[in-house]
């Protein structure tokens, strides 16, 4: 197996485990690929903030933008899933609460946060 099939192996095997969470009608890889366009966005705002380089409206603007996206991606408001926005731009942007995932199989940071999409890039 060669890198970038590892790679999607792993981004299949990511979208089942949010599937299998969120209860999405997505193809795995589909879903994937969403969340991780709006984790690209939200770590980028999350830098500029952090630089000095947005002021705390427009950020707090952009990142209500993308949990609303998300949301239509994945209902989490609806079924009362704990998903967040991590503003810290050293770690993933995308989260869901450590205590909810506790007993579940997601892809986790060091914390123990969900993580809702993470660079499987080598």
């Amino acid at each position: 197996m060669n890198k970038r099939e590892r790679m999607y192996d792993q981004i299949r095997t990511h979208g089942d485990n949010l599937n299998k969470i969120f209860h999405t009608d997505i193809d795995n890889i589909t879903l994937c690929k969403k969340l991780f366009r709006l984790e690209n966005k939200g770590n980028r705002i999350a830098l500029d903030y952090c630089n000095g380089d947005m002021k705390n409206e427009d950020f707090e603007t952009q990142k209500d933008k993308i949990l609303k996206s998300v949301d239509k991606i994945l209902n989490f408001t609806k079924q009362n899933i704990p998903v967040f926005f991590n503003s810290d731009p050293r770690g993933y942007a995308l989260k869901i609460e450590d205590d909810y995932v506790r007993d579940i199989t997601i892809h986790r940071d060091w914390g123990g946060y969900g993580i809702l999409a993470p660079d499987f890039r080598e």
